[in-house]
């Protein structure tokens, strides 16, 4: 019931895969299936993960294969998942599973270090995906960097759909904890969210789970903290409220239009939940307290997670409507640190950041590509989205004018208010 209902809004449901067992299982004999540590596992030191305290399946036995193969099967049919996310496998694809590895080039990924053995299962597991449901998503989670992941099997590639975009969400949460936002580096930003393998596809996030689970803390709530459970219902009234709002919003519209042909968002994350989840263990008195999400919150009409969740559906129909994420067509505009301004082009859409925490711009010189008019189709200052309204109203003209500016031959002026972003739309994409 819950598939279904998920699928009737259009969510996309993967499994995530993690194929290993406990060792404290196996020391007390519950994974010794036969009285033998060797029968679907490596023996001895090779078959356990020291840092995972797991089990490590000996992937050149058919029998482990048709194991794994059948438990994929059993997933897509019996519970109608729409794909699989297979999480660490960096953890199987080396034999030393990438452990205090730097991987620097070519010659690091196809070595004698290489488990052939599980490539081969990889191949294979994504080949049964496609062919249970050719319309599956397979999403592969790898710290190494391996080339080919991505790639279709048919050309010596491990077949995965898309490989998770893994230095993105590393790189916000480091930035947020580390650097004020007024001394963020925008042309490192900018790079970072295109520093990938362009011919394989990605999955764009600002947020890992790890975010979203005890042990760390949202970018929403490491940016406002306590503030979140007082001064949610008017952000504007607040300085810290103010601030994480508009960059919670900025943040995700930057990763999601140039990180990846993909994004992903974990959990409430998309309207800045204020809470972890933690799951029952012995350090909470086995408590399910916070072992939930609290939906509702976006349902309040009085708090601002109802508008941070209008301003996601809202950004991820962009890509619905002139197909942002797979377009290649990326160019950066104009750059100006000082003043805190990115602009770039994605696809026919023109997004426009303004990151000064004060200064607002009233007549913007911006180049745009193409000679007409644009139309401003998203602005994260909106009122509808926890913003300030600057603009005033919701869809504003900006006349294309014969001035150059940056190598361009044509330029608009916009309007740009402090800590807040705008997608500029050409109006003959509008028809």
């Amino acid at each position: 019931r819950l598939i279904d209902k998920a699928h009737s809004m259009g969510i996309l449901v993967l499994l995530d895969l993690v194929h290993s067992h406990s060792v404290k299982n196996v020391n007390e004999g519950v994974n010794l299936f036969d009285g033998t540590e060797y029968q679907y596992f490596h023996a001895g030191a090779k078959g356990i993960h020291a840092a995972w305290d797991s089990l490590l399946f000996d992937y050149s036995k058919y029998e482990v294969r048709q194991l794994l193969l059948s438990n994929v099967r059993f997933w897509l049919e019996e519970f109608r998942f729409d794909g699989m996310r297979m999480d660490g496998i960096t953890s199987i694809l080396y034999l030393d599973h990438g452990l205090k590895r730097v991987f620097n080039g070519y010659q690091d990924y196809f070595d004698a270090n290489v488990d052939a053995s599980a490539l081969c299962y990889l191949q294979l597991a994504n080949d049964l995906a496609h062919a249970i449901n050719p319309q599956a998503i397979t999403v592969a989670e790898d710290v190494s960097g391996m080339p080919g992941l991505a790639r279709p099997v048919s050309e010596g590639g491990v077949g995965f759909d898309y490989r998770l975009n893994m230095g993105v969400p590393d790189f916000w949460i480091k930035l947020v904890k580390e650097i004020p936002d007024e001394q963020w580096d925008l042309a490192n930003l900018y790079s970072t969210m295109l520093n990938r393998r362009h011919t394989e596809k990605h999955i764009g996030y600002v947020e890992s789970h790890d975010q979203a689970l005890v042990g760390d803390q949202t970018l929403a709530f490491r940016m406002m903290g306590a503030s979140m459970y007082s001064q949610m219902n008017d952000p504007g009234a607040n300085p810290i409220t103010d601030r994480g709002v508009a960059l919670h919003k900025m943040s995700r519209l930057l990763t999601f239009s140039l990180s990846g042909e993909g994004y992903l968002t974990f959990m409430g994350n998309e309207f800045g939940h204020p809470e972890w989840i933690d799951f029952p263990r012995e350090g909470n008195n086995q408590s399910y307290h916070f072992a939930r999400r609290q939906w509702s919150l976006a349902d309040s009409p009085f708090l601002a997670y109802g508008k941070l969740l209008a301003f996601d559906r809202e950004m991820i129909t962009l890509d619905k409507r002139y197909q942002v994420l797979n377009s290649s067509l990326i160019e950066l505009l104009a750059h100006h640190e000082d003043s805190r301004q990115i602009v770039y082009r994605h696809g026919p859409l023109v997004f426009a950041f303004n990151f000064h925490a004060t200064e607002s711009y009233s007549s913007l010189r911006i180049p745009v590509p193409d000679f007409e008019d644009y139309r401003v189709i998203l602005d994260t200052d909106d009122l509808r989205f926890a913003g300030h309204g600057r603009s005033g109203i919701a869809a504003i003209n900006y006349p294309i004018q014969k001035v150059e500016r940056y190598g361009r031959s044509q330029s608009a002026e916009i309007y740009l208010p402090s800590r807040s972003a705008q997608v500029l739309a050409p109006l003959s994409s509008l028809c």
